[in-house]
């Protein structure tokens, strides 16, 4: 059983979403993105994944106020990423109403700042390991940050509970997802491994479904945009629960 995490990508308060990571490659899918989880919500997903994009390009988080509606107004459970940098960044997140925060960047350029937020909020947190190959992507995937199975030793040993991994070159692109390479990242750890980038159709979900047990997860997002299948569709596919 496969859990799926539609995504909401939010910029200047709009729902949008990126190719490959890029600021200048966007295509704008709603103005209103409560009304955009709204909708996901109307057909039984249980979780939703919300990126502030604002706060991942400039630091400036300009959208936490929209997961507290979003959750009001869905009653779904908000996995917040985008523009973590400190320990109030967390705590804010997690106090409009998301469940769980994913650190990117910072995890990577200070690992000990993972050892922080633990301490502070348990397991409420997910690592996102954002990698080209095994070589670790940070910044908006603009410098390389170490390798890939170093930093899943590290972050497993310091008892992170989750990692969403991404292979960017898949991210946006339609391709299917990197299976070999989601394996392998399992095997690594003992936490629980989400799958991001690179859906494309409800077979590539079928696959994720079972491909290892620690993957239980995955965000979707241009697949369902673009029409390549519903989310209605995935569910049933995945019988991920509400």
């Amino acid at each position: 059983m496969l859990t799926l995490y539609p995504a909401i990508d939010i910029r200047d308060g709009r729902a949008v979403r990126l190719t490959q990571g890029r600021a200048d490659a966007e295509t704008v899918y709603g103005e209103d993105p409560v009304e955009v989880a709204r909708g996901f919500a109307a057909t039984g997903t249980g979780w939703l994944h919300v990126v502030d994009l604002d706060a991942a390009f400039t630091g400036e988080p300009r959208n936490r106020h929209l997961i507290e509606a979003i959750v009001a107004e869905t009653g779904c459970r908000v996995q917040a990423s985008g523009g973590v940098r400190t320990l109030e960044d967390v705590e804010a997140s997690l106090t409009y109403g998301a469940e769980r925060v994913v650190i990117g960047t910072m995890a990577l350029t200070d690992p000990g700042f993972v050892e922080q937020v633990l301490d502070r909020v348990g397991p409420r947190i997910a690592v996102g390991l954002d990698a080209r190959g095994t070589t670790l992507q940070a910044r908006g995937w603009t410098e390389e940050a170490g390798d890939l199975f170093e930093a899943l030793e590290r972050f497993t040993t310091m008892g992170v509970p989750r990692f969403v991994y991404t292979d960017v070159a898949k991210d946006g692109m339609l391709q299917g997802p990197n299976i070999e390479m989601l394996q392998q990242v399992a095997d690594a750890t003992t936490a629980a491994v989400t799958a991001s980038g690179g859906v494309s159709s409800l077979a590539d979900l079928e696959r994720l479904a079972t491909c290892h047990d620690r993957v239980d997860a995955a965000i979707v997002g241009k697949a369902l945009y673009s029409g390549a299948f519903t989310l209605t569709e995935a569910l049933a596919a995945t019988r991920s629960p509400a």
